[in-house]
Protein backbone atom coordinates (compact mmCIF):
# COMPACT_ATOMS: atom_id res chain seq x y z
CA UNK A 1 0.00 0.00 0.00
CA UNK A 2 1.32 3.47 -0.81
CA UNK A 3 1.95 5.81 2.10
CA UNK A 4 0.34 9.20 2.51
CA UNK A 5 3.38 11.04 1.15
CA UNK A 6 3.59 13.00 -2.09
CA UNK A 7 5.95 12.12 -4.95
CA UNK A 8 7.00 14.24 -7.88
CA UNK A 9 7.41 12.53 -11.27
CA UNK A 10 9.76 14.57 -13.44
CA UNK A 11 8.91 13.93 -17.09
CA UNK A 12 11.63 14.61 -19.67
CA UNK A 13 11.84 12.35 -22.74
CA UNK A 14 9.54 9.69 -21.36
CA UNK A 15 6.30 11.31 -22.48
CA UNK A 16 3.96 8.37 -21.91
CA UNK A 17 1.91 6.83 -19.12
CA UNK A 18 2.24 3.17 -20.11
CA UNK A 19 5.45 1.36 -19.16
CA UNK A 20 6.77 4.41 -17.33
CA UNK A 21 8.89 3.07 -14.45
CA UNK A 22 9.22 6.45 -12.70
CA UNK A 23 5.46 6.94 -12.67
CA UNK A 24 4.86 3.34 -11.57
CA UNK A 25 7.36 3.62 -8.71
CA UNK A 26 5.86 6.89 -7.50
CA UNK A 27 2.34 5.44 -7.55
CA UNK A 28 3.47 2.31 -5.71
CA UNK A 29 5.16 4.28 -2.94
CA UNK A 30 3.08 7.41 -2.49
CA UNK A 31 -0.59 8.34 -2.33
CA UNK A 32 -0.22 11.61 -4.22
CA UNK A 33 1.69 12.02 -7.49
CA UNK A 34 2.60 15.36 -9.07
CA UNK A 35 3.62 15.10 -12.77
CA UNK A 36 5.91 17.92 -13.88
CA UNK A 37 7.73 18.93 -17.05
CA UNK A 38 10.48 21.53 -16.67
CA UNK A 39 11.62 23.33 -19.81
CA UNK A 40 15.34 23.93 -19.41
CA UNK A 41 16.93 23.53 -22.87
CA UNK A 42 20.14 25.32 -21.88
CA UNK A 43 20.89 22.44 -19.50
CA UNK A 44 21.33 20.26 -22.59
CA UNK A 45 23.84 22.62 -24.23
CA UNK A 46 25.41 22.45 -26.70
CA UNK A 47 22.68 20.10 -27.95
CA UNK A 48 19.49 21.95 -27.15
CA UNK A 49 16.51 20.70 -29.19
CA UNK A 50 16.46 22.01 -32.75
CA UNK A 51 13.53 23.55 -34.58
CA UNK A 52 11.86 20.31 -35.69
CA UNK A 53 12.36 18.76 -32.25
CA UNK A 54 10.76 21.74 -30.57
CA UNK A 55 7.75 21.39 -32.84
CA UNK A 56 7.41 17.74 -31.87
CA UNK A 57 7.89 18.49 -28.17
CA UNK A 58 5.04 21.02 -28.18
CA UNK A 59 2.60 18.45 -29.52
CA UNK A 60 3.99 15.59 -27.42
CA UNK A 61 3.53 17.62 -24.23
CA UNK A 62 0.01 18.50 -25.28
CA UNK A 63 -0.76 14.80 -25.82
CA UNK A 64 0.77 13.89 -22.44
CA UNK A 65 -1.24 16.61 -20.70
CA UNK A 66 -4.41 15.30 -22.32
CA UNK A 67 -3.62 11.74 -21.19
CA UNK A 68 -2.99 12.86 -17.62
CA UNK A 69 -6.22 14.85 -17.62
CA UNK A 70 -8.16 11.81 -18.84
CA UNK A 71 -6.74 9.89 -15.86
CA UNK A 72 -7.79 12.61 -13.43
CA UNK A 73 -4.40 14.26 -13.02
CA UNK A 74 -2.72 17.35 -14.47
CA UNK A 75 0.68 18.14 -15.97
CA UNK A 76 2.53 20.93 -14.17
CA UNK A 77 4.65 22.84 -16.68
CA UNK A 78 7.55 24.99 -15.47
CA UNK A 79 10.45 26.80 -17.08
CA UNK A 80 13.92 27.53 -15.72
CA UNK A 81 16.62 25.81 -13.71
CA UNK A 82 15.54 22.21 -13.07
CA UNK A 83 16.87 21.98 -9.52
CA UNK A 84 15.31 25.30 -8.51
CA UNK A 85 11.99 24.33 -10.09
CA UNK A 86 11.93 20.96 -8.35
CA UNK A 87 12.79 22.55 -5.02
CA UNK A 88 10.00 25.08 -5.45
CA UNK A 89 7.53 22.30 -6.23
CA UNK A 90 8.73 20.27 -3.25
CA UNK A 91 8.24 23.26 -0.99
CA UNK A 92 4.75 23.86 -2.37
CA UNK A 93 3.59 20.25 -2.05
CA UNK A 94 5.65 18.84 0.81
CA UNK A 95 6.80 16.07 -1.53
CA UNK A 96 9.04 13.50 0.10
CA UNK A 97 10.12 11.75 -3.09
CA UNK A 98 11.16 12.59 -6.65
CA UNK A 99 11.28 10.05 -9.47
CA UNK A 100 12.47 10.31 -13.06
CA UNK A 101 13.64 8.11 -15.92
CA UNK A 102 17.28 8.23 -16.94
CA UNK A 103 18.81 9.99 -19.93
CA UNK A 104 22.27 9.17 -21.20
CA UNK A 105 23.69 12.23 -22.99
CA UNK A 106 26.76 13.76 -21.30
CA UNK A 107 25.04 17.04 -20.37
CA UNK A 108 21.92 15.40 -18.97
CA UNK A 109 23.91 12.80 -17.02
CA UNK A 110 25.88 15.60 -15.36
CA UNK A 111 22.71 17.63 -14.67
CA UNK A 112 20.79 14.69 -13.24
CA UNK A 113 23.69 13.71 -11.00
CA UNK A 114 23.83 17.25 -9.63
CA UNK A 115 20.07 17.35 -9.04
CA UNK A 116 19.98 13.95 -7.35
CA UNK A 117 22.84 14.82 -4.99
CA UNK A 118 21.29 18.17 -4.08
CA UNK A 119 17.80 16.83 -3.42
CA UNK A 120 19.10 13.93 -1.38
CA UNK A 121 21.07 16.43 0.68
CA UNK A 122 17.76 18.23 1.21
CA UNK A 123 16.29 15.00 2.64
CA UNK A 124 14.23 14.09 -0.42
CA UNK A 125 14.21 10.49 -1.60
CA UNK A 126 15.36 10.52 -5.24
CA UNK A 127 15.22 7.54 -7.58
CA UNK A 128 15.96 7.27 -11.28
CA UNK A 129 14.70 4.45 -13.48
CA UNK A 130 15.19 2.89 -16.90
CA UNK A 131 12.49 3.64 -19.44
CA UNK A 132 14.54 4.23 -22.59
CA UNK A 133 16.61 1.09 -23.18
CA UNK A 134 16.30 -2.67 -23.22
CA UNK A 135 19.69 -2.77 -21.54
CA UNK A 136 21.27 0.23 -19.92
CA UNK A 137 24.58 1.27 -21.48
CA UNK A 138 26.79 -0.03 -18.68
CA UNK A 139 25.09 -3.44 -18.59
CA UNK A 140 26.71 -5.32 -21.47
CA UNK A 141 30.49 -5.61 -21.78
CA UNK A 142 32.93 -7.65 -23.84
CA UNK A 143 34.82 -10.53 -22.28
CA UNK A 144 37.62 -8.05 -21.62
CA UNK A 145 35.22 -5.89 -19.62
CA UNK A 146 35.15 -3.12 -22.23
CA UNK A 147 32.17 -1.52 -23.98
CA UNK A 148 31.32 -3.03 -27.33
CA UNK A 149 32.63 -1.10 -30.33
CA UNK A 150 31.29 -3.48 -32.99
CA UNK A 151 27.57 -3.93 -33.43
CA UNK A 152 27.20 -7.61 -34.41
CA UNK A 153 28.65 -9.13 -31.22
CA UNK A 154 26.82 -6.51 -29.19
CA UNK A 155 23.46 -7.44 -30.69
CA UNK A 156 24.21 -11.15 -30.35
CA UNK A 157 24.71 -10.58 -26.63
CA UNK A 158 21.48 -8.58 -26.45
CA UNK A 159 19.51 -11.36 -28.11
CA UNK A 160 20.91 -13.89 -25.62
CA UNK A 161 19.52 -11.78 -22.79
CA UNK A 162 16.18 -10.62 -24.21
CA UNK A 163 14.33 -12.95 -21.85
CA UNK A 164 15.52 -10.72 -18.99
CA UNK A 165 13.74 -7.65 -20.35
CA UNK A 166 10.78 -6.78 -18.06
CA UNK A 167 7.25 -7.01 -19.40
CA UNK A 168 5.84 -3.53 -20.07
CA UNK A 169 3.16 -2.27 -17.70
CA UNK A 170 -0.14 -0.77 -18.88
CA UNK A 171 -1.05 2.88 -18.43
CA UNK A 172 -2.88 3.66 -15.19
CA UNK A 173 -6.59 4.19 -15.65
CA UNK A 174 -6.76 6.75 -12.84
CA UNK A 175 -4.29 9.01 -11.09
CA UNK A 176 -4.73 11.15 -7.98
CA UNK A 177 -5.75 14.75 -8.68
CA UNK A 178 -3.16 17.51 -8.54
CA UNK A 179 -4.05 20.31 -6.10
CA UNK A 180 -5.69 23.15 -8.03
CA UNK A 181 -3.54 25.67 -6.14
CA UNK A 182 -0.41 24.53 -7.98
CA UNK A 183 0.34 26.92 -10.81
CA UNK A 184 1.43 25.78 -14.28
CA UNK A 185 2.55 27.49 -17.46
CA UNK A 186 0.48 26.97 -20.60
CA UNK A 187 2.47 24.79 -22.99
CA UNK A 188 2.13 27.50 -25.63
CA UNK A 189 4.12 29.86 -23.37
CA UNK A 190 7.23 27.70 -23.85
CA UNK A 191 7.52 29.11 -27.39
CA UNK A 192 8.23 25.76 -29.01
CA UNK A 193 6.31 26.36 -32.23
CA UNK A 194 7.95 28.37 -35.01
CA UNK A 195 6.91 31.99 -35.31
CA UNK A 196 7.02 31.76 -39.10
CA UNK A 197 4.85 28.71 -39.64
CA UNK A 198 6.98 26.46 -41.82
CA UNK A 199 5.65 23.37 -40.06
CA UNK A 200 2.65 22.37 -42.18
CA UNK A 201 4.58 19.51 -43.76
CA UNK A 202 5.41 18.16 -40.31
CA UNK A 203 1.78 18.42 -39.23
CA UNK A 204 0.68 16.54 -42.37
CA UNK A 205 3.19 13.73 -41.80
CA UNK A 206 3.09 13.10 -38.05
CA UNK A 207 0.85 12.50 -35.06
CA UNK A 208 2.97 13.08 -31.95
CA UNK A 209 1.97 11.42 -28.70
CA UNK A 210 1.69 7.95 -27.23
CA UNK A 211 -1.52 7.17 -29.12
CA UNK A 212 0.14 8.06 -32.41
CA UNK A 213 3.12 5.88 -31.52
CA UNK A 214 0.95 2.88 -30.72
CA UNK A 215 -1.10 3.33 -33.88
CA UNK A 216 2.05 3.50 -36.01
CA UNK A 217 3.57 0.40 -34.38
CA UNK A 218 0.41 -1.68 -34.70
CA UNK A 219 -0.12 -0.69 -38.32
CA UNK A 220 3.47 -1.64 -39.12
CA UNK A 221 3.23 -5.02 -37.39
CA UNK A 222 -0.11 -5.76 -39.04
CA UNK A 223 1.27 -5.24 -42.52
CA UNK A 224 4.72 -4.06 -43.53
CA UNK A 225 6.86 -6.03 -41.06
CA UNK A 226 6.62 -9.22 -43.14
CA UNK A 227 8.38 -7.53 -46.07
CA UNK A 228 10.56 -5.29 -43.91
CA UNK A 229 13.93 -6.74 -44.93
CA UNK A 230 13.45 -5.65 -48.55
CA UNK A 231 10.87 -2.87 -48.30
CA UNK A 232 12.96 -0.87 -45.81
CA UNK A 233 15.47 -0.17 -48.58
CA UNK A 234 13.01 1.50 -50.98
CA UNK A 235 12.51 5.16 -50.10
CA UNK A 236 9.42 5.62 -52.28
CA UNK A 237 7.52 3.07 -50.20
CA UNK A 238 6.36 3.22 -46.55
CA UNK A 239 8.46 0.18 -45.73
CA UNK A 240 9.77 1.24 -42.32
CA UNK A 241 8.04 1.75 -38.98
CA UNK A 242 8.95 5.47 -38.73
CA UNK A 243 8.89 5.04 -34.94
CA UNK A 244 12.16 6.88 -34.36
CA UNK A 245 10.69 10.23 -33.19
CA UNK A 246 8.24 8.45 -30.91
CA UNK A 247 11.11 6.44 -29.41
CA UNK A 248 13.26 9.53 -28.97
CA UNK A 249 10.58 11.37 -27.03
CA UNK A 250 9.64 8.29 -25.05
CA UNK A 251 6.07 8.19 -26.35
CA UNK A 252 6.73 4.49 -26.72
CA UNK A 253 9.51 2.47 -25.13
CA UNK A 254 11.68 -0.33 -26.48
CA UNK A 255 10.12 -2.84 -24.08
CA UNK A 256 6.72 -2.06 -25.58
CA UNK A 257 8.10 -2.55 -29.08
CA UNK A 258 9.72 -5.85 -28.14
CA UNK A 259 6.54 -7.15 -26.53
CA UNK A 260 4.41 -6.12 -29.53
CA UNK A 261 6.78 -7.84 -31.97
CA UNK A 262 6.71 -11.02 -29.88
CA UNK A 263 2.92 -11.01 -29.86
CA UNK A 264 2.58 -10.23 -33.56
CA UNK A 265 5.38 -12.33 -35.05
CA UNK A 266 6.37 -14.86 -32.41
CA UNK A 267 10.07 -14.90 -33.30
CA UNK A 268 12.27 -11.95 -32.42
CA UNK A 269 15.18 -13.11 -34.56
CA UNK A 270 13.73 -14.41 -37.85
CA UNK A 271 12.38 -12.70 -40.95
CA UNK A 272 11.25 -9.11 -41.14
CA UNK A 273 10.48 -8.98 -37.41
CA UNK A 274 14.00 -10.06 -36.55
CA UNK A 275 15.48 -7.51 -38.92
CA UNK A 276 13.25 -4.81 -37.44
CA UNK A 277 14.38 -5.59 -33.89
CA UNK A 278 17.97 -5.56 -35.08
CA UNK A 279 17.42 -1.93 -36.04
CA UNK A 280 16.15 -1.32 -32.52
CA UNK A 281 19.44 -2.89 -31.45
CA UNK A 282 21.35 -0.25 -33.42
CA UNK A 283 19.57 2.35 -31.32
CA UNK A 284 20.71 0.57 -28.15
CA UNK A 285 24.24 0.27 -29.49
CA UNK A 286 24.34 3.98 -30.24
CA UNK A 287 23.24 4.83 -26.69
CA UNK A 288 25.98 2.73 -25.13
CA UNK A 289 28.57 4.22 -27.49
CA UNK A 290 27.60 7.77 -26.53
CA UNK A 291 27.58 6.91 -22.84
CA UNK A 292 31.09 5.45 -22.93
CA UNK A 293 32.52 7.91 -25.46
CA UNK A 294 30.94 11.27 -24.57
CA UNK A 295 33.30 13.20 -26.86
CA UNK A 296 31.87 11.46 -29.94
CA UNK A 297 29.32 14.15 -30.96
CA UNK A 298 32.15 16.49 -31.93
CA UNK A 299 35.33 14.40 -32.20
CA UNK A 300 36.08 11.37 -34.37
CA UNK A 301 36.22 8.06 -32.55
CA UNK A 302 39.09 7.10 -34.83
CA UNK A 303 41.73 9.67 -33.84
CA UNK A 304 43.38 9.54 -37.27
CA UNK A 305 40.39 11.44 -38.64
CA UNK A 306 41.35 14.49 -36.60
CA UNK A 307 43.88 15.17 -39.37
CA UNK A 308 41.50 14.56 -42.27
CA UNK A 309 41.93 17.27 -44.96
CA UNK A 310 38.37 18.55 -45.26
CA UNK A 311 37.60 20.86 -48.17
CA UNK A 312 37.71 24.59 -47.48
CA UNK A 313 34.22 25.78 -48.36
CA UNK A 314 32.88 29.32 -48.36
CA UNK A 315 29.48 27.91 -47.43
CA UNK A 316 28.16 27.53 -50.96
CA UNK A 317 28.52 23.74 -51.13
CA UNK A 318 27.05 23.19 -47.67
CA UNK A 319 24.13 25.47 -48.49
CA UNK A 320 23.44 23.63 -51.76
CA UNK A 321 23.41 20.32 -49.86
CA UNK A 322 21.15 21.68 -47.12
CA UNK A 323 18.61 23.02 -49.59
CA UNK A 324 18.55 20.05 -51.94
CA UNK A 325 20.21 21.93 -54.78
CA UNK A 326 23.30 19.78 -55.47
CA UNK A 327 22.24 18.61 -58.94
CA UNK A 328 22.35 14.98 -57.73
CA UNK A 329 18.69 13.88 -57.76
CA UNK A 330 18.64 11.25 -54.98
CA UNK A 331 20.57 13.60 -52.69
CA UNK A 332 18.31 16.56 -53.45
CA UNK A 333 15.18 14.45 -52.99
CA UNK A 334 16.36 13.33 -49.56
CA UNK A 335 17.27 16.81 -48.38
CA UNK A 336 13.93 18.19 -49.56
CA UNK A 337 12.04 15.38 -47.84
CA UNK A 338 13.92 16.28 -44.66
CA UNK A 339 13.06 19.97 -44.90
CA UNK A 340 9.39 19.31 -45.63
CA UNK A 341 8.62 16.44 -43.24
CA UNK A 342 11.36 16.54 -40.60
CA UNK A 343 12.36 13.00 -41.54
CA UNK A 344 14.38 11.15 -44.18
CA UNK A 345 14.40 7.52 -45.25
CA UNK A 346 17.37 5.70 -43.70
CA UNK A 347 18.83 4.48 -46.99
CA UNK A 348 18.78 8.05 -48.26
CA UNK A 349 20.32 9.31 -45.01
CA UNK A 350 23.33 7.15 -45.76
CA UNK A 351 23.51 8.42 -49.34
CA UNK A 352 23.33 12.11 -48.44
CA UNK A 353 25.82 11.66 -45.60
CA UNK A 354 28.29 9.88 -47.85
CA UNK A 355 27.87 12.60 -50.47
CA UNK A 356 28.56 15.37 -47.94
CA UNK A 357 31.58 13.76 -46.30
CA UNK A 358 33.16 12.05 -49.29
CA UNK A 359 32.11 13.78 -52.50
CA UNK A 360 31.85 17.30 -51.10
CA UNK A 361 34.48 16.40 -48.48
CA UNK A 362 32.83 18.62 -45.86
CA UNK A 363 33.06 17.77 -42.14
CA UNK A 364 30.57 15.28 -40.81
CA UNK A 365 29.95 17.60 -37.86
CA UNK A 366 28.31 20.11 -40.22
CA UNK A 367 25.93 17.44 -41.47
CA UNK A 368 25.19 16.26 -37.94
CA UNK A 369 24.29 19.81 -36.92
CA UNK A 370 21.91 20.25 -39.85
CA UNK A 371 20.21 16.96 -39.11
CA UNK A 372 20.00 17.96 -35.46
CA UNK A 373 17.99 21.06 -36.30
CA UNK A 374 15.77 19.59 -39.01
CA UNK A 375 14.94 16.04 -37.88
CA UNK A 376 11.91 15.35 -35.72
CA UNK A 377 13.79 12.24 -34.53
CA UNK A 378 17.01 14.13 -33.79
CA UNK A 379 18.67 11.93 -31.17
CA UNK A 380 22.23 12.65 -30.08
CA UNK A 381 23.25 9.01 -29.83
CA UNK A 382 21.74 7.96 -33.16
CA UNK A 383 22.77 11.12 -34.98
CA UNK A 384 26.36 10.84 -33.80
CA UNK A 385 26.67 7.15 -34.57
CA UNK A 386 25.14 7.55 -38.03
CA UNK A 387 27.36 10.42 -39.08
CA UNK A 388 30.56 8.90 -37.75
CA UNK A 389 29.65 5.66 -39.53
CA UNK A 390 29.07 7.47 -42.81
CA UNK A 391 32.30 9.45 -42.52
CA UNK A 392 34.29 6.31 -41.74
CA UNK A 393 35.55 7.68 -38.43
CA UNK A 394 33.32 5.86 -35.97
CA UNK A 395 32.96 2.53 -34.24
CA UNK A 396 31.79 -0.19 -36.58
CA UNK A 397 32.14 2.38 -39.35
CA UNK A 398 31.92 1.79 -43.05
CA UNK A 399 35.45 1.30 -44.39
CA UNK A 400 37.11 4.51 -45.45
CA UNK A 401 37.07 3.39 -49.09
CA UNK A 402 33.29 2.82 -49.14
CA UNK A 403 31.85 5.77 -51.00
CA UNK A 404 28.23 5.47 -51.99
CA UNK A 405 27.66 6.28 -55.64
CA UNK A 406 24.40 8.25 -55.51
CA UNK A 407 23.50 7.39 -59.09
CA UNK A 408 23.86 3.66 -58.50
CA UNK A 409 22.07 3.93 -55.17
CA UNK A 410 19.18 5.71 -56.84
CA UNK A 411 19.00 3.23 -59.71
CA UNK A 412 19.04 0.30 -57.30
CA UNK A 413 16.61 1.49 -54.64
CA UNK A 414 14.44 3.93 -56.63
CA UNK A 415 14.61 2.24 -60.00
CA UNK A 416 11.39 3.77 -61.35
CA UNK A 417 12.24 7.19 -59.93
CA UNK A 418 9.11 7.57 -57.82
CA UNK A 419 10.99 9.02 -54.85
CA UNK A 420 12.94 11.52 -56.94
CA UNK A 421 9.84 12.57 -58.87
CA UNK A 422 7.96 13.23 -55.65
CA UNK A 423 10.58 15.54 -54.15
CA UNK A 424 12.17 16.91 -57.35
CA UNK A 425 9.11 17.45 -59.53
CA UNK A 426 11.11 19.51 -62.04
CA UNK A 427 12.69 16.20 -63.12
CA UNK A 428 9.42 14.29 -63.37
CA UNK A 429 9.27 14.15 -67.19
CA UNK A 430 12.67 12.46 -67.54
CA UNK A 431 12.63 8.77 -68.45
CA UNK A 432 13.51 6.28 -65.71
CA UNK A 433 16.93 5.58 -67.21
CA UNK A 434 17.94 9.23 -66.81
CA UNK A 435 16.06 10.30 -63.70
CA UNK A 436 19.11 9.73 -61.48
CA UNK A 437 21.63 11.34 -63.85
CA UNK A 438 19.91 14.11 -65.83
CA UNK A 439 23.27 15.51 -66.92
CA UNK A 440 23.62 12.45 -69.16
CA UNK A 441 20.58 13.42 -71.21
CA UNK A 442 21.03 15.05 -74.60
CA UNK A 443 20.37 18.79 -74.62
CA UNK A 444 17.43 18.38 -76.97
CA UNK A 445 15.75 15.99 -74.52
CA UNK A 446 16.34 18.37 -71.62
CA UNK A 447 14.78 21.11 -73.66
CA UNK A 448 11.79 18.95 -74.56
CA UNK A 449 11.05 18.07 -70.92
CA UNK A 450 11.60 21.61 -69.72
CA UNK A 451 14.84 21.17 -67.76
CA UNK A 452 17.43 23.90 -67.91
CA UNK A 453 20.52 23.23 -65.80
CA UNK A 454 21.32 26.18 -63.65
CA UNK A 455 17.83 27.64 -63.92
CA UNK A 456 15.10 25.22 -62.89
CA UNK A 457 17.47 22.44 -61.79
CA UNK A 458 21.19 22.85 -61.00
CA UNK A 459 24.08 21.17 -62.68
CA UNK A 460 26.01 18.85 -60.31
CA UNK A 461 28.06 20.86 -57.82
CA UNK A 462 30.88 18.30 -58.08
CA UNK A 463 31.97 15.65 -60.52
CA UNK A 464 31.21 12.33 -58.87
CA UNK A 465 34.16 10.44 -60.33
CA UNK A 466 36.71 13.17 -59.64
CA UNK A 467 35.43 13.86 -56.11
CA UNK A 468 35.57 10.17 -55.30
CA UNK A 469 39.21 10.05 -56.36
CA UNK A 470 39.97 13.11 -54.24
CA UNK A 471 38.31 11.51 -51.21
CA UNK A 472 40.31 8.32 -51.61
CA UNK A 473 43.51 10.35 -51.84
CA UNK A 474 42.56 12.17 -48.64
CA UNK A 475 41.91 8.87 -46.86
CA UNK A 476 45.28 7.54 -48.02
CA UNK A 477 46.86 10.64 -46.51
CA UNK A 478 45.49 10.04 -43.01
CA UNK A 479 46.25 6.30 -43.16
CA UNK A 480 49.87 7.30 -42.69
CA UNK A 481 49.05 9.22 -39.48
CA UNK A 482 50.27 7.61 -36.30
Amino acid sequence: MPNAATAIVWFRRDLRLADNPALAAARARCERVIPVYIHAPDEEAPWQPGGASRWWLHHALTALADGLADAGSRLIVARGDSLESLRALIDATGAAECHWNRLYEPATVARDTRVKQALRADGVRCESHNAAALFEPWTLKTQAGEPYRVFSPYWKRCVERLAEVPTPTPAPQTLPPVPPTLGSLPIADLGLLPRIRWDQGLADAWRPGAAGAQARLLAFLAGRVADYTDARERPAEPGTSALSPHLHWGEIGPRQVLAAVREAAGSVTDGGAGHFLRELGWREFSVQMLFHFPHAPTEPLNPKFAAFPWRQDDGALLHAWQRGQTGIPIVDAGMRELWHTGWMHNRVRMVVASFLTKNLRLPWQAGARWFWDTLVDADLANNTQGWQWAAGSGADAAPYFRIFNPVLQGERFDAEGHYVRRWCPELAALPDRLIHQPWSAKPILLELVGIAHGRNYPAPVVDLKASRAEALAAFEQIKQTR
